[in-house]
């Protein structure tokens, strides 16, 4: 804490950040995005008394190949030919970074993390992760993308699930789509995401209860009734289960449109993530 904050003349935090980002985390994504990225460009700007800092062929040139194709969907042939300078690669996106939507800045430093060198991926996902709470957001990376999630502690226990889960295949897949519908800024879709969630428990229970047809109701029971869970978490998960199936529940075919918040999605992919963990170690050490 700054001298000034502990003698009460500044402010100790800030408002939790959702529909906005100020400047001094749009400053520090910025910084992230140069110390990873641009700062890492392997190409000199003059070679010889000539310049060499030609984009293509360049460490850089598969990110700025995807952003064009994928991000800016533009003709790949406009990619600028050098890196630095304001009129050139690294110019055009520091001056569509400064001007661009709260929202916007989140797609980009996502597709960042997506389309760039693999080797730098991990290591800029968790300093944006740190800078992220440090500026009060609501949002952080949880498994490649940015979502409404912003305890260390619910997005470990997201990434565990998604990460334990590899061995089945159905889990994960349900998983990270509940997470890709929940963190989408533009549309989110919070029905489907915690239809995905329960439906990756429902996935992952049928397959170690041995009744691939079971509906999560007989899976749960199977698994009581193999000593592999303790009757009131059974039971406890059933009536969440219940919730989203009974007549005003997620997947009750009358219900078109609902007040479902991302609040109510947050909590099912969490719980929903944590139920695994907790199975997949139960089976494990049966």
């Amino acid at each position: 804490m700054k001298f000034s904050q502990r003698k009460g003349l500044t402010p100790t935090g800030k408002i939790l950040q959702i529909d906005s980002i100020d400047e001094e985390l749009m400053n520090s994504l910025w910084s992230v995005l140069t110390a990873f990225y641009w700062e890492k460009f392997d190409r000199y700007k003059w070679d010889m008394g000539r310049r060499s800092d030609y984009i293509s062929g360049s460490n850089l040139n598969g990110l700025f190949t995807s952003l064009w194709l994928h991000y800016f969907k533009k003709p790949i042939d406009t990619i600028p030919t050098y890196f630095y300078d304001e009129r050139d690669g690294l110019g055009i996106l520091r001056k569509y970074f400064f001007s661009a939507n709260w929202y916007e800045i989140y797609d980009f430093i996502e597709s960042i993390a997506a389309y760039g060198p693999k080797q730098q991926k991990a290591d800029f996902i968790a300093a944006c992760n740190s800078f992220l709470e440090r500026e009060n957001s609501a949002y952080r990376f949880v498994d490649g993308k940015i979502a409404e999630i912003s305890s260390p502690d619910e997005i470990g226990e997201i990434e565990d699930a998604i990460s334990k889960s590899t061995p089945y295949y159905g889990v994960r897949q349900h998983l990270s789509t509940a997470i890709s519908m929940l963190s989408d800024r533009a549309n989110p879709d919070y029905r489907n995401s915690i239809k995905e969630s329960i439906s990756a428990v429902e996935s992952l229970c049928r397959t170690v209860s041995g009744q691939e047809k079971a509906t999560l109701g007989a899976a749960l029971k199977a698994l009581e009734s193999k000593g592999l869970m303790h009757p009131a978490l059974k039971s406890a998960f059933s009536s969440l289960y219940g919730y989203t199936n009974d007549s005003g529940g997620i997947r009750h075919a009358l219900m078109e449109e609902s007040n479902l918040t991302s609040a109510d999605a947050r909590f099912m992919l969490i719980s929903c993530s944590a139920f695994i963990n907790y199975v997949i170690a139960s089976t494990s050490n049966a």
